[in-house]
């Protein structure tokens, strides 16, 4: 094989000085690799919203534990029927009810139950859904089509409807818990349908095949391998339902079918003041900015959450 090469023919090769390595061709070894939760983590501690909804969060937290901070007069006690309908004085900074009760301590004590019937609601949902999710999604066969039927008749039912009917019945027994109770059974096949499909999605990647190929067992598979990396949108869909769940709770306090009227709850306080609207509206409205900034926040908090779990969202921006 001939060369190319003429025998007089000189190769120039540049001194290393001229020619420094530069950034592009070095290789950072330490550096943490990177992940979802990691890349999410960065996206989101950089937009405003993020630290507005945690710290409105936050705040709704504190109030509903540590509500004597915020305020030292009873709700229910402390009512005097001359401070009727009354407008704002010293101590007392957004007025009266009807029944001449503190608003700003109602709302306050108010808090607790409110959160706790989204929290109570929320656990509920997303462990029903993760169990029915990913058990379906990941073995298949028989067991998905049970699961999935299952699922499809409680999807079929509004579980506002549903939580009407259970309330009615239950009446005489209405509590936090029965009315979270209520709201959760009938609330999870969404949470259910979303894991599932991206169970599916993942049970198919490369490293549960490994796994597999390496005599891992099925459950172990599924829960160290694909439900860590299919709980992402599970994640944003369980902030959104706590949000859906408060909303629920004064919907059907504010029906009549609720929570008794001896527990403090916004909800209540809403359907309490209907009547008075139009003399007091502040007795209304409070009570419902309340509400609306709590579930506002939870809002806020899910969506961005949600852009930052989502690659083609971050790379939109």
């Amino acid at each position: 094989m001939q060369s190319n090469v003429r025998p007089d023919q000189q190769h120039y090769v540049a001194p290393i000085e001229e020619t420094p390595l530069v950034a592009i061709d070095s290789v950072k070894a330490d550096g943490k690799p990177s992940n979802l939760w990691r890349d999410a983590w960065k996206d989101v501690r950089k937009r405003p919203m993020f630290w507005i909804s945690s710290a409105m969060i936050l705040l709704v937290v504190i109030v509903a534990l540590f509500p004597g901070l915020f305020t030292q007069v009873l709700p229910n006690n402390d009512c005097q029927l001359s401070n009727s309908n009354g407008g704002p004085t010293e101590g007392h900074p957004l007025g009266f009810t009807r029944q001449g009760c503190d608003i700003y301590s109602r709302i306050i004590h108010g808090t607790s139950t409110s959160l706790s019937v989204g929290i109570i609601v929320t656990v509920l949902v997303a462990t029903l859904g993760i169990v029915f999710g990913a058990f379906a999604g990941f073995y298949g066969g028989w067991l998905d089509s049970v699961l999935s039927r299952v699922g499809d008749i409680f999807f079929s039912i509004p579980y506002i409807l549903a939580a009407v009917v259970i309330m009615s019945v239950f009446s005489q027994y209405a509590s936090v818990w029965v009315i979270a109770l209520a709201i959760g059974i009938f609330a999870w096949p969404a949470t259910a349908r979303v894991l599932r499909a991206e169970i599916l999605r993942v049970k198919n990647a490369d490293f549960v095949m490994a796994s597999t190929a390496l005599g891992v067992s099925q459950f172990r598979i599924l829960l160290r391998h694909v439900l860590p990396n299919s709980i992402a949108p599970v994640i944003v869909i369980t902030t959104i339902s706590l949000a859906s769940a408060i909303v629920a709770e004064a919907t059907l306090s504010f029906l009549g079918v609720g929570l008794p009227s001896n527990i403090m709850s916004w909800g209540n306080d809403i359907s309490q003041a209907q009547n008075d609207l139009r003399t007091a509206p502040q007795v209304l409205i409070l009570p419902s900015i309340a509400l609306s900034v709590t579930v506002l926040s939870f809002i806020m908090l899910g969506e961005v959450v949600r852009d930052a779990l989502d690659p083609k969202a971050r790379a939109q921006r």
